[in-house]
């Protein structure tokens, strides 16, 4: 006789994120493929790219944008152009709605978020207030 337990399948772990859509953030086509590029580069292509928004800067606010393998608990995740994005809680508030794109100009590359909530941006564009 068959054990019952062997026919149930296994329990999935439980999300510590949340899902979200392009509502919050959404990627331009150059910015995908900026991030992938730096995803395969690390060896590490089902990573994410995490946005956040922490106080400094000459108007008071700035982006850190950087790599890592995983959402973080409490994040929430966005996928847009086969690209996920992470972004915990409180950096929702001032992104939401936002655009992100990847810039290769004469003054230097780099992501630039174009931010509708932000009233004013510094004269170098890497900081706001909101």
């Amino acid at each position: 006789m068959p054990d019952s337990d062997t026919n149930r399948p296994a329990e999935q772990p439980a999300l510590n994120y949340r899902i979200g859509d392009e509502r919050v953030i959404r990627v331009t086509q150059d910015a995908a493929d900026k991030v992938h590029s730096l995803l395969k580069r690390q060896g590490r292509p089902d990573g994410v790219l995490r946005i956040a928004v922490i106080g400094g800067g000459c108007s008071g606010l700035q982006y850190k944008i950087d790599l890592q393998d995983e959402p973080a608990a409490r994040d929430i995740l966005v996928i847009s152009k086969d690209t996920k994005i992470v972004i915990d809680p409180k950096s929702v508030l001032y992104v939401s709605g936002s655009e992100l794109d990847y810039v290769d100009a004469l003054q230097g590359a780099g992501f630039k978020v174009h931010n509708p909530h932000a009233t004013s941006t510094c004269a170098c564009g890497e900081s706001f207030s909101a």
